[in-house]
């Protein structure tokens, strides 16, 4: 990966109504991704994967896993 690191506060660039959004808060880990099909926010919560506040389902989960995750 070849992205700058970028300070936990994601600042818009330009003139914008919208206020900062802090990356850092408990219990949550916040990455913003930058690729040439744009930003997409990838947030962890309880161990649970968010992209743009959809959740994102492992395709496939090893059967410990599971019993940690509670779906066995």
């Amino acid at each position: 990966m070849n992205a700058r690191l970028l300070p936990e506060i994601l600042v818009l660039s330009g003139e914008n109504a919208q206020a900062e959004l802090p990356l850092a808060a408990e219990g949550v880990l916040r990455y913003v991704w930058e690729s040439r099909w744009g930003s997409m926010l990838i947030e962890v919560k309880e161990g649970r994967v968010f992209v743009n506040g959809s959740l994102v389902e492992a395709a496939f989960m090893s059967e410990k896993a599971a019993s940690r995750a509670g779906r066995l």
